[in-house]
C-alpha cells in the first residue's frame, strides 16, 4: 500500500494532466513526441491499406498473403515479407516519388514476372482492369488485349509489350513485334493465361495456317490484324528467296512469308479446288513460245476463243503460289529435271520450257541440245538452260516398260510389251536430281485393253492378260528399278497421274468430238468416276521403298472438257481430214498456254516444299 502512495500523483492529478505540464517546459521535445506520433500512425496506415494495382507505390496488405503469387510462378505460401517482396515495394516507393531516376525499373530481379518489363513511356497497366485470378482463362482476358491492341495512336503498338506480358504478364518471354502481337491474338483465346510457360511459337501461331484454312490467304482486317495476301506472299516468297540466293541477304518478313506459304502447301491437298478465271493468265502469251509443238499450239492453229487460258487452279486449303520462271530455274541451278513418259508428259514438258524460256533475257542462251526444233521424232531431247548450268529434258517411254518384238510365223515379227523390263533409256536418266513420270493413255488402245497375245515375261507371252493385271505387273518393274537405281538423297521422284479425256460421241479413233466446248464443267456430277488404274498406282506406290510424290492431277483435269485442242490440232489438213473435219479431234493432249501449266505450278510448289526442307 505504501508503495501505490507512493507513485500516485499529487493533489489527485491525472497522468495526461501532468504530461501536458511538462510538455509545455519542453516545445522541443514536444516537436519530436507528435512526429513519431505520426510517423507511426502513417505507418499503420500504409501497412493496412492494399491496393490492387501492382504499379502502386504503396505496401499491399503484409499480414495477406499474395494472391498473384500463384500466377507469378512463386509458392502459393509465400509472403509479402520475403527480401524480393521487400525490395520491390519500396523500390516502387521510391520510383514513385523520383520518377527520372536511373535506378533499376519495376521488378528488376531476374526471376520476377510479375509486372512489365517495358521500360518505355506506356504506364505498367493500360487498362486499370484488376489481375486475372489464378482460375480465369484467357478467354476471360481477352478485353483486357483488347484494350492493348486498340492504341489511339498510331505509335503505340510498337511499344506495346508482347501478348504474353500483356495479359496478366504471365510469361518470362521477350517482347515481340507489333506485327506478330496481331498475328496471335485469334489463337491466344484456346490456352490458358496463367502459368504458360510455353515457347512464343505458342502464342504467336499465324492466322490461317491450319490445314483446314479454306484460302489460305490472309487480309488486312480492321482490328489491326496483320496479314499477307497472295500477291504480296508470292512476292515476299520470290524476291526474299531470290536474295538470299544471290547475295545472302533476306528480311524478317520474307522469311515469315515464306514459312507461312510452305507450311500451308505442305499441309494442303493442291489436288482439291477448283478452276476460276483470273485475267492475269496465261504465264506466256498465246503465240510467243514456238518451242510449241503444232499438235498443242491451238492459237496459231486458228482456234477463236481465249477463256481456256484464263483459268488457273485454286486449291480450297491453300493458296497455289503463281509459277516464277526466274525463280525456278534458281532452284534447278546446276541440276537434271526429267521427264518420263508418254505424249502427256511431253505435254507438260513443252509447258515448262515455254515458261522458263520466257523467263530468261537472252533466250539465245535456251537452246535444244542437239538443235532440234520438232519433237516428236526422237526417243529424247534436252533443253539447256545455259546461264544456269540446268536441263529439262523430255524421254519417250509411254508404258515405262520395254516395248519388244518376237519371232512370228513365216518370217514375221509380233509386237510385245515386255512387263518385266524397264525402258531402254533408264540408265541415261537415273542419276537426274528430279525425274516426273507418267503412263496411262496408251493402256488404253486396242492391244493393251484386249490383252490376246501381247503381253510378256520372260519368254512367256499371255494369251489372255486383264489389262489392269498387266498395268500392275508394269508398274511392279517399274517401282522394282526406282528402289534398286534412285538415290533417295539426290534425287526427287514424281509420278503425275491420269489426264482427263473428254471424247463425246465417240473414242479417239471413232469420232469423238470436244470441238463445241468453251466452259469447263462447273457441276461435279458430270465428272467421270477415279481410274482404276490409278488405284493400280496408289497401291504399288505404297508397296515402295523409295518415297515418290503422286500429283494427282485426274480429277482437276476432269473439269477441262474446254482445254483440248480439239480440231485445233493442226493447221494443214489432210484430204482425208479436210472432208470430215470434225472425225479427227484431238480431246486427250492440252492445248498451250493451258491445264498443262497448272500442272507445272504444283510441281513448283513441290519443288519450293522439298527444296526449302533439303536446306541445310
Amino acid at each position: 500500500m505504501a508503495d501505490i502512495t507512493k507513485y500516485a500523483p499529487i493533489n489527485g492529478a491525472t497522468l495526461f494532466s501532468q504530461l501536458k505540464a511538462h510538455l509545455r517546459t519542453r516545445p522541443t521535445v514536444t516537436l519530436a513526441y507528435a512526429f513519431v506520433f505520426l510517423f507511426i500512425a502513417f505507418t499503420i496506415f500504409l501497412a493496412f491499406t492494399p491496393s490492387s494495382n501492382s504499379s502502386s507505390p504503396w505496401f499491399t496488405n503484409i499480414f495477406s498473403l499474395s494472391t498473384t503469387t500463384t500466377s507469378q510462378g512463386s509458392s502459393p505460401s509465400s509472403s509479402i515479407f520475403s527480401d524480393d517482396s521487400y525490395r520491390s515495394h519500396f523500390s516502387s516507393i521510391y520510383n514513385y516519388f523520383f520518377p527520372n531516376s536511373p535506378s533499376q525499373s519495376y521488378n528488376s530481379s531476374p526471376t520476377s514476372n510479375a509486372g512489365s518489363q517495358n521500360t518505355s513511356s506506356l504506364p505498367p497497366n493500360l487498362n486499370n482492369q484488376p489481375p486475372v485470378e489464378g482460375n480465369q482463362t484467357s478467354d476471360e482476358a481477352i478485353p483486357h488485349k483488347v484494350e492493348v491492341l486498340k492504341p489511339n495512336n498510331a505509335t503505340l503498338l510498337t511499344q506495346t509489350p508482347s501478348v504474353n506480358q500483356t495479359v496478366n504478364n504471365n510469361t518470362t518471354s521477350s517482347p515481340t513485334p507489333s506485327s506478330e502481337l496481331s498475328k496471335g491474338s485469334a489463337d491466344v483465346k484456346n490456352q490458358t493465361t496463367i502459368g504458360v510457360t510455353s515457347s512464343p511459337g505458342t502464342a504467336n501461331k499465324t492466322v490461317n495456317s491450319s490445314p483446314n484454312s479454306t484460302s489460305g490467304e490472309k487480309n488486312v482486317s480492321g482490328n489491326g490484324q496483320v496479314g499477307i495476301a497472295e500477291k504480296g506472299m508470292v512476292k515476299n516468297l520470290t524476291s526474299s528467296l531470290m536474295k538470299k540466293q544471290n547475295n545472302g541477304t533476306n528480311d524478317s518478313a520474307g522469311k515469315q512469308g515464306i514459312a507461312d506459304l510452305i507450311k500451308s502447301l505442305m499441309n494442303c491437298d493442291l489436288f482439291d479446288g477448283n478452276w476460276v478465271k483470273d485475267d492475269s493468265y496465261p504465264l506466256y502469251n498465246p503465240g510467243s513460245c514456238s518451242l510449241i509443238d503444232e499438235q498443242f499450239n491451238c492459237f496459231l492453229n486458228g482456234r477463236p476463243d481465249n477463256g481456256y487460258h484464263k483459268l488457273k487452279w485454286k486449291p480450297k486449303g491453300c493458296t497455289l503460289p503463281r509459277l516464277d520462271g526466274s525463280h525456278m530455274l534458281e532452284l534447278l541451278r546446276g541440276k537434271r529435271l526429267v521427264f518420263v513418259g508418254d505424249s502427256l508428259n511431253r505435254n507438260m514438258w513443252e509447258s515448262l520450257i515455254c515458261i522458263l524460256r520466257n523467263s530468261v533475257k537472252d533466250q539465245n542462251k535456251v537452246y535444244e541440245e542437239f538443235g532440234r526444233h520438232h519433237f516428236r521424232a526422237e526417243a529424247s531431247y534436252s533443253f539447256v538452260f545455259e546461264e544456269y548450268k540446268c536441263t529439262v529434258e523430255f524421254f519417250v517411254a509411254p508404258f515405262l516398260v520395254q516395248e519388244w518384238e518376237v519371232a512370228g510365223k513365216n518370217g514375221t515379227t509380233k509386237e510385245t510389251l515386255r512387263l518385266d523390263l524397264i525402258s531402254r533409256s533408264a540408265d541415261k536418266y537415273k542419276n537426274a536430281d528430279i525425274i516426273v513420270f507418267n503412263t496411262g493413255h496408251w493402256w488404253t488402245h486396242e492391244k493393251t485393253s484386249t490383252g490376246k497375245d501381247y503381253y510378256q515375261e520372260g519368254s512367256h507371252i499371255y494369251k489372255d492378260l486383264n489389262v489392269l493385271e498387266a498395268f500392275r505387273k508394269a508398274l511392279t518393274t517399274w517401282g522394282r528399278w526406282i528402289d534398286a537405281n534412285i538415290n533417295p538423297m539426290k534425287s526427287l521422284v514424281f509420278f503425275r497421274g491420269y489426264s482427263a479425256s473428254h471424247f463425246s460421241g465417240g473414242q479417239w479413233n471413232s469420232g469423238g468430238q470436244c470441238d463445241n466446248e468453251t466452259e469447263p464443267i462447273k457441276n461435279e456430277t458430270y465428272l467421270t468416276p477415279y481410274p482404276q488404274k490409278m488405284t493400280v498406282l496408289e497401291k504399288v506406290l505404297r508397296g515402295m521403298k523409295t518415297h515418290v510424290t503422286y500429283l494427282n492431277v485426274t480429277r482437276m483435269t476432269d473439269y477441262r472438257k474446254d482445254g483440248h485442242p480439239s480440231i485445233y490440232r493442226k493447221q494443214h489438213l489432210s484430204d482425208e481430214e479436210r472432208r470430215s473435219p470434225l472425225s479427227f479431234q484431238d480431246c486427250s493432249h492440252w492445248c498451250l498456254p493451258g491445264v498443262p501449266d497448272a500442272w507445272n505450278e504444283i510441281l513448283y510448289a513441290e519443288l519450293l516444299v522439298k527444296l526449302n526442307q533439303k536446306r541445310p
